[in-house]
């Protein structure tokens, strides 16, 4: 009997303290603190891999070109931002959403997911197969659950790559010093979302 009333007793404090955050208006946590994690730590590892790339010679052997560019429609940068008061112009308006900056930056994956395979269709460079493997865990591990938008990635960069092997490797390369770029950014957003602050 005690056992049950202690049950009880969980789920009606369960309930009050739901209740309460949806009626108190503080944003309610997209992923669990494990996934949270996890997803943080895959992020670190992709940030890590990727960090070379952009100056390996195996891809961007005689571009000198130092040139970050990011095709990506998603809105991480903005969606991201952290709402706690500070110099930046990019500061939001609004209150800081965690879905809205998961779903910009599963968007952003899906993206480089699709530039990447795409790639390596045309030109097979065995030092992004890593790099791609990290992407893939990374969408099927920390993608919102209710998030079953199919993202248009996939035909708009079907049409990117052309027949002159250097360009499409100048412009490769040029997307993967965006993407390191872009990278740092989910990285601080992901400390954001694991730091809680924005539940306070």
């Amino acid at each position: 009997m005690t056992i049950c009333n202690l049950y009880f007793s969980s789920c009606v404090l369960l309930l009050l303290t739901s209740s309460w955050r949806a009626a108190s208006g503080l944003p309610l946590r997209t992923l669990s603190p494990e996934r949270c994690e996890q997803c943080s730590s895959l992020f670190r590892s992709l940030l890590l891999n990727i960090s070379g790339l952009p100056d390996n010679e195996g891809l961007c052997y005689g571009i000198t070109s130092s040139k970050a560019v990011v095709k990506s429609s998603a809105e991480t940068v903005l969606a991201c931002a952290p709402t706690q008061s500070s110099g930046c112009m990019m500061q939001r308006n609004s209150s800081f959403s965690e879905s809205e900056c998961m779903r910009n930056i599963m968007k952003d994956l899906a993206h480089y997911d699709a530039v990447i395979q795409s790639y390596l269709r045309i030109t097979p460079v065995p030092l992004l197969n890593p790099t791609l493997g990290i992407i893939q865990d990374l969408r099927k591990t920390c993608s919102p659950m209710a998030d079953g938008d199919s993202d248009s990635s996939e035909q708009d960069v079907a049409q990117m790559w052309g027949n002159d092997s250097f360009i499409n490797r100048q412009e490769m390369c040029k997307m993967m010093r965006g993407f390191y770029a872009r990278l740092i950014t989910i990285n601080r957003a992901m400390g954001y979302i694991s730091s809680g602050d924005h539940r306070m």
